[in-house]
């Protein structure tokens, strides 16, 4: 109630929703160029049609790639831009000098950041476009013809739009960051997996009846709750100011804390191992196939080599209950946590500034010692929250896809229920921070406590 008696926060939350309304409808417009009753028959067959590699694509670009839509690639080309443009801060000065420009710099790196997202978009749509014309049934799971007569003037309109559509999009996450409630870029990628959750709950009814939904429900809010306690979670590390006297004026003397989040890295460990997990998928797809698929299986009956590696990736990277995908993928969380952490807080740079601000930790010697101390902490505590990721990145999609899934196809589909929650939840809950805190700054009582 107090968050609609403000108009301005009114105004804005009802511009974010009007934005994601467009993204969504935008997302059901297939990319010019592509064979409509081709992509009707699909969407008719989505509930087979959503495992393995395509399922994988499909999740984060909310279904967007199953019709070749106008967003097919999602604002996915932006986030690893910019985690690309985060890893390359530390390795390249220029990006590093940047960095320290304030409002002036971040303009710059931000202009790079979308530069790169640009030349991402166009070398995965390109591939993704000629993947699917060359063996649509490693996608769909069935041979469909998206493209007669392969026309590469149809290819080259529907690699265009695709490319103009992440444009598109980021011009739409940046509006809602600017007028909107903020974390425009991530609210986008939030509603792309929240769309695919409807639909696990239909199949899921279909396969296993009210029950079976009914303790799909109930792992989805203990989950919740758990990520909610996890995320909440900080290490807070005490700091003293030492006392200075200015003239007549008399600086420091009071305690603060250092507050170093438990899962410091949000659910970026997990989007940047699902962008390198799609690597292996993207590069099998180029190998020979010997082009005798059973429509009904979308598995050749005369397998060559090419099909025998394609077949073994799937079936080992991209399927939830397989050891050979849980241990890939959760290595990957828990290596990219340390390394995006390692980037995030520099303990030997946050240690300089204590210095020169006059702060110390009690006990520990200002320099050196400082720097070993925030560094122990920060290794501490991101293996708990590294793990805490993967576990929920992994387990709850395992067990959907071997005991409610069964052994149909649809259990692909469930395989990431795990992705999805995580990300949603992250974003939701940073929403719900900006939106308390503008609540707060008007004097009415916000949402968290």
């Amino acid at each position: 109630m107090n968050v609609f008696r403000t108009a301005e926060l009114r105004n804005k939350i009802l511009f974010t929703l009007f934005v994601l309304a467009v993204y969504r409808l935008g997302n059901q417009i297939p990319a010019p160029g592509t064979n409509l009753e081709a992509i009707e028959a699909l969407r008719d067959q989505t509930d087979d049609a959503t495992g393995g590699f395509f399922g994988y694509l499909n999740l984060l670009t909310g279904n967007g790639l199953g019709s070749l839509s106008f967003f097919s690639l999602g604002i996915l080309p932006y986030i690893t831009s910019s985690i690309i443009i985060q890893i390359l801060t530390v390795a390249i000065p220029k990006l590093e000098e940047w960095q320290s420009q304030g409002q002036v710099g971040q303009r710059k790196i931000t202009q790079w950041t979308r530069y790169i997202a640009i030349a991402l978009a166009l070398v995965q749509s390109t591939s993704i476009v000629f993947l699917i014309n060359r063996n649509p049934a490693a996608f769909f799971g069935t041979p469909v013809d998206l493209f007669p007569n392969g026309s590469a003037f149809r290819i080259l309109l529907a690699v265009s739009c695709m490319t103009v559509g992440t444009a598109v999009l980021m011009w739409l996450g940046e509006l809602i960051s600017q007028k909107g409630i903020g974390n425009g870029m991530s609210l986008l990628i939030m509603a792309s997996v929240v769309s695919t959750l409807p639909g696990l709950g239909i199949q899921i009814n279909a396969l296993k009846g009210v029950v079976g939904l009914a303790i799909a429900l109930v792992l989805l809010i203990l989950l919740t709750a758990g990520i909610v306690f996890v995320e909440q979670g900080q290490r807070r590390i005490p700091v003293n100011f030492a006392k200075r006297v200015v003239g007549r004026k008399q600086y420091g003397g009071n305690n603060s804390y250092i507050p170093l989040k438990v899962n410091q890295a949000g659910v970026i460990p997990v989007i940047f191992a699902s962008s390198l997990l799609q690597l292996p998928g993207l590069i099998v797809n180029v190998l020979p196939t010997s082009g005798n698929i059973n429509p009904a299986t979308g598995i050749s009956d005369d397998p060559n080599w090419g099909d025998q590696v394609r077949q073994f990736i799937n079936n080992n990277l991209f399927q939830p209950d397989n050891l050979g995908y849980i241990l890939v993928f959760g290595l990957l969380i828990v290596g990219f946590a340390y390394f995006y952490n390692s980037i995030a807080f520099d303990p030997v740079r946050r240690a300089d500034e204590l210095r020169k601000s006059g702060g110390f930790i009690p006990g520990i010697r200002p320099g050196p010692q400082t720097e070993r101390h925030l560094a122990k902490i920060l290794n501490r505590i991101t293996f708990p929250g590294s793990v805490f990721l993967a576990v929920v990145a992994l387990i709850p999609s395992a067990v959907l896809a071997r005991y409610i899934g069964g052994n149909g196809g649809a259990s692909n589909l469930l395989g990431f229920s795990g992705v999805s929650i995580l990300i949603a939840v992250g974003v939701a809950l940073e929403t719900m921070k900006q939106i308390d805190s503008q609540l707060m700054s008007r004097n009415y009582e916000g949402f968290l406590k």
